[in-house]
């Protein structure tokens, strides 16, 4: 085996579990309740684009 197969494998299982880290994160029970809040946010009824206002044009 010569060093580049060896620093690639070694580069896959630190990428491998790097996604395992953030799939963790991501699903952990901790978090859901924000996450569930922060999907909301799109429907919540309030914009920032008010009529008479300078919107950026």
């Amino acid at each position: 085996m010569d060093i580049n197969n060896l620093i690639g494998s070694i580069v896959t299982v630190v990428f491998f579990i790097t996604f395992l880290g953030i799939v963790w994160w991501a699903y952990g029970g901790s978090r859901k309740a924000r996450f569930e809040e922060d999907g909301l946010i799109p429907f919540d009824g309030s914009d920032d684009l008010q009529p008479g206002k300078n919107n950026g044009d």
